[in-house]
């Protein structure tokens, strides 16, 4: 049965950090091989692609405002992008730039309520990244947490009927961080049309998918449907904080209106760098031949240390359970491992009430570095 949330009363009490949490862990691993290697978050490490130095120098866009909605050449590559990765066609009208992904998911809920203040609950996956309840509290909201099935469907036949008829949003995820799955983005977005709901889909690994092509919600509709795209995890560039969403333009055109109003703009050579970015392949094919290497290494090692791990269907982050070791919690096995390994991994109570018997492990490391994990979960 999925978890649901009161209104607050009273002063907002700020939750822990998730990842501030791991200093116990980090401090195993120190005492063990004298430093930690963190697969806890995933951080690129990569090259981003070998054009950006030269754009961020010489854009000329630094010295003005850039406009909040994005530029019209980063809204076309976004566009084009969108055709060739997906075959659908989003005019640049309907999208616009975010400063980066993150700070989007969390003000969504906030800025929606300006629109329908009578809808005031935010759904998302039971499993799922974190500021997905996060921005339905920071907008004083009403969260439920939809129970996710075996195969990352959710299972929105649970979802009471309170939180139906006050449904804000739902948000998706696919791939799913972290549990690496990637079905059910066609029934969501048919009961949120049923339901009249927002659905906003979150596919910030849309490019890193090893089963099948990939997909994205505005293949099934774009009325009622935003799609969530960052080049943060594409293009090892989540320093310069860049991003945009995509779909309904009534809905895109109310959001780049407030958020202008809010001040949030992506500085003008990030644009120019998102636009070169997203028109250019070449670094993700190599970028994803990186990721499923190491993702290769550690399920072969984990496995042989008899612990049970699949390839993901997308992402490049391992699901597994605390089980296998004997052990009764992912902060268990996560102690665990930095001890044998010397690694540092994100406990699953991070991702949800319902997965604290897992953890997620981001092959964000250099691939050496990978084997060298490996060697010692070997010996």
């Amino acid at each position: 049965m999925g978890t649901e949330s009161v209104s607050q009363v009273g002063p907002f009490v700020m939750p822990a950090y998730p990842y501030d949490r791991l200093d116990e862990i980090k401090a195993i691993a120190e005492s063990v091989y004298g430093s930690y290697l963190d697969l806890s978050v995933g951080t690129p490490i990569d090259p981003p692609p070998s054009f950006v130095p030269h754009l961020l120098a010489t854009s000329g866009m630094e010295r003005g405002y850039p406009p909040s909605i994005g530029t019209i050449g980063l809204r076309r590559a976004a566009s084009d992008w969108m055709a060739e990765r997906f075959d659908i066609h989003i005019s640049a009208s309907q999208i616009a730039a975010t400063v980066g992904t993150k700070e989007f998911v969390a003000s969504l809920p906030r800025f929606l309520r300006l629109r329908e203040s009578d809808r005031d609950v935010v759904l998302y996956p039971e499993v799922s990244y974190p500021t997905y309840q996060i921005g339905a509290e920071l907008a004083g909201c009403r969260h439920f947490a939809v129970p996710v099935n075996e195969d990352g469907s959710l299972c929105l036949e649970q979802v009471p009927e309170w939180a139906v008829d006050s449904a804000l949003l739902l948000w998706i995820n696919y791939p799913s961080n972290p549990t690496g799955r990637i079905s059910g983005i066609e029934p969501a977005v048919e009961w949120a049309r049923q339901h009249e709901i927002l659905v906003v889909s979150d596919e910030c690994y849309a490019e890193y998918v090893w089963k099948g092509d990939g997909d994205t919600a505005l293949r099934y509709s774009v009325e009622g449907t935003l799609a969530l795209h960052s080049i943060s995890k594409r293009s090892n560039l989540a320093g310069l904080r860049a991003g945009f969403y995509a779909g309904d333009g009534e809905i895109v055109q109310f959001l780049s209106e407030v958020r202008k109003h809010a001040g949030l703009m992506v500085p003008g050579p990030v644009q120019v760098v998102a636009a070169e970015s997203l028109g250019d392949y070449g670094h993700v094919a190599e970028q994803r031949r990186r990721y499923l290497e190491r993702l290769e290494i550690m399920v072969r090692a984990l496995t042989a240390h008899g612990i049970d791990v699949e390839l993901p269907e997308g992402g490049f982050y391992l699901w597994f359970k605390a089980v296998d070791k004997g052990l009764a919690t992912g902060f268990e096995l996560a102690a665990y491992l930095a001890s044998r390994a010397g690694i540092v991994v994100s406990p699953g109570e991070f991702y949800g009430d319902s997965s604290k018997e897992y953890v997620r492990l981001a092959v964000v490391a250099p691939t050496d570095l990978i084997q060298l994990v490996a060697s010692r979960l070997s010996s």
